[in-house]
């Protein structure tokens, strides 16, 4: 019984210590330190979500897509830039948004900017209304409309999702879309669904900040765009392997 009361007394005496010490740490913080949330902004973040090659049908090629921001909780500048091209040649498709964004609900914003291409054609610029955002189930969306300066309306869709296998092997599906209400021949755009693209990337975070990945995508083309490709001689249909990088900071 006197054993049993000692243990006790022992136990209670580590607790009351143990209390002591956690109060006199937080008594004890400096005062020119700050306060344990974040202090406040700007913020801002830079994250290459993709920094690839590819081979299809034993042909090389290349792409990138980032995106960064430089803001608040609520109001941010954000950009946004992708392309793709064969290795040894120029991009057959490069383009830059710069969008002013607005946080309207948790993990929502609508975005507004200009967005100009500077492949395939000599360069055209668009207006940009945007939302990006986490949908239920947290499929990361990103969908945007474009109005280029000559009137014609196109739309993209994007949506991906991380499936965690462990904490350092992700695998990532992804789907995206292009559409256009009228063509645009010189720009190589044709009016209705012009394409969409399937990945699967499996990487591996060595940090949480650097990724490899090696993945496949499936790109296909639709409609009037697909006739265009044909008459051209080429591919309406194209699997690729593909390896690369995604990082943030």
């Amino acid at each position: 019984m006197m054993k049993m009361k000692s243990r006790q007394w022992l136990l209670l005496t580590v607790l009351l210590l143990t209390s002591a010490a956690h109060a006199d740490r937080t008594a004890g913080t400096p005062d020119d330190w700050g306060p344990p949330m974040h202090k406040p902004g700007p913020y801002w973040k830079v994250a290459g979500d993709r920094l690839e090659s590819g081979i299809a049908d034993g042909e090389d090629s290349y792409a990138w897509e980032a995106q960064g921001w430089y803001g608040y909780d609520f109001n941010r500048l954000r950009w946004k830039t992708e392309g793709e091209g064969r290795t040894g040649s120029a991009p057959e498709h490069a383009e830059l948004q710069l969008l002013f964004s607005r946080l309207f609900a948790p993990y929502w914003e609508w975005q507004l900017g200009v967005r100009h291409d500077f492949r395939p054609s000599d360069g055209r610029s668009f207006l940009v209304a945007g939302l990006q955002g986490v949908a239920p189930y947290e499929f990361e969306i990103d969908a945007a409309a474009f109005v280029s300066e000559d009137g014609d309306v196109s739309m993209r869709f994007e949506a991906e999702y991380e499936l965690l296998l462990t904490q350092r092997w992700i695998l990532q599906p992804g789907f995206a879309v292009d559409a256009a209400l009228s063509g645009v021949p010189e720009a190589g755009v044709a009016s209705g669904v012009n394409s969409s693209e399937l990945g699967l990337r499996l990487r591996y975070e060595m940090r949480r900040e650097f990724a490899p990945y090696v993945g496949i995508e499936w790109r296909q083309s639709y409609g009037n765009a697909a006739d265009r490709l044909r008459s051209a001689g080429e591919e309406t249909s194209a699997t690729s392997l593909v390896a690369g990088l995604r990082f943030w900071f």
